[in-house]
């Protein structure tokens, strides 16, 4: 489990927090796509950190790559916060995904378990009709799941490689939207998970940087498309964040280890650091935000 944080109140000041893990941290590599479960230090995805107030009470959640890192951060606030959530994972990220469902349920609510992979498209919309049934309805989208492997020269990068990237990052948040937008309704909203690579993309991360670039025109062209129909639609930009995408080949085993060392605030992000702006997203707070795009990166600036 993360460090102990019971004796803080709120998070307010956390990044002040000497307990919050700074690097160079241990030199660490999975096979991709990693689990959290594994990492030295553990990130925190809000295990104990993290206390609701009711924001999403009655709410229907279905969250991409919720075993893990930022999904899992706001799987675990939006059961807190009063919802029924469904999380959607790869089959080898099933021992992070029971750690998720145990939370969701250890605080009553609804918790729907569903391994498989985004990159079938008939695997996509079975996703969403299970969700649906299971919850007995849809009221909040979150696209999370993504595809980050480093390549350092375009010469390398093969079209396998390319198309595993786009199909993760870009058909499948395209595949589920559309399967869900008969479910949802007026006060419904739809997030994407983008990336400060949208906008500083890293030379290494030339196929990953295009397709969160391309999340970004999802929700602002979605967010006008739906817009008449009451549906909100944004996107979240996270800057290093602490997760296993970072030791299972999204970063050099050296880079990983400094991850975030160089930002002013001069550590990663905790996924739990983001569990808020995914929470105001999806709440009925944010009923006139819709087509932004949210930072969160550690005082560097989109």
């Amino acid at each position: 489990m993360p460090a102990d944080t019971t004796d803080q109140p709120f998070r307010s000041g956390a990044i002040r927090d000497p307990r919050l893990p700074r690097p160079d941290f241990p030199r660490q590599e999975q096979q991709a796509p990693g689990l959290a479960c594994r990492m030295d230090p553990l990130p925190d995805h809000g295990e104990t950190s993290y206390r609701g107030t009711g924001r999403l009470t009655g709410k229907r959640a279905l969250i991409t790559g919720g075993d893990s890192g930022i999904g899992a951060a706001a799987a675990i606030a939006y059961a807190r916060e009063g919802a029924d959530v469904a999380i959607c994972y790869l089959p080898a990220e099933q021992e992070d995904a029971d750690n998720v469902i145990a939370l969701i349920k250890a605080e009553g609510r609804r918790a729907l378990a569903i391994p498989g992979d985004l990159r079938d498209e008939n695997f996509c919309k079975s996703l969403v009709a299970q969700a649906v049934e299971a919850l007995g309805g849809l009221d909040i989208l979150v696209n999370n799941a993504g595809h980050q492997q480093f390549c350092e020269s375009l010469e390398d990068l093969t079209t396998e490689a390319f198309d595993a990237t786009m199909k993760t990052n870009v058909y499948a948040p395209f595949w589920i939207t559309r399967a869900a937008l008969p479910h949802l309704r007026a006060g419904a909203s739809i997030i994407i998970t983008s990336s400060v690579q949208a906008f500083s993309p890293s030379d290494i991360l030339f196929d990953y940087a295009q397709s969160k670039a391309a999340n970004v025109a999802f929700a602002q062209s979605l967010a006008k498309q739906l817009a008449p129909r009451g549906i909100r639609v944004n996107a979240v930009c996270p800057g290093p964040y602490w997760t296993a995408l970072q030791v299972s080949g999204g970063q050099p085993t050296q880079k990983a280890a400094e991850h975030g060392k160089n930002q002013p605030l001069g550590r990663p992000g905790q996924p739990v650091e983001l569990a808020p702006i995914y929470v105001l997203l999806a709440s009925d707070e944010a009923s006139y935000i819709t087509g932004e795009y949210f930072g969160s990166v550690g005082g560097s600036g989109l």
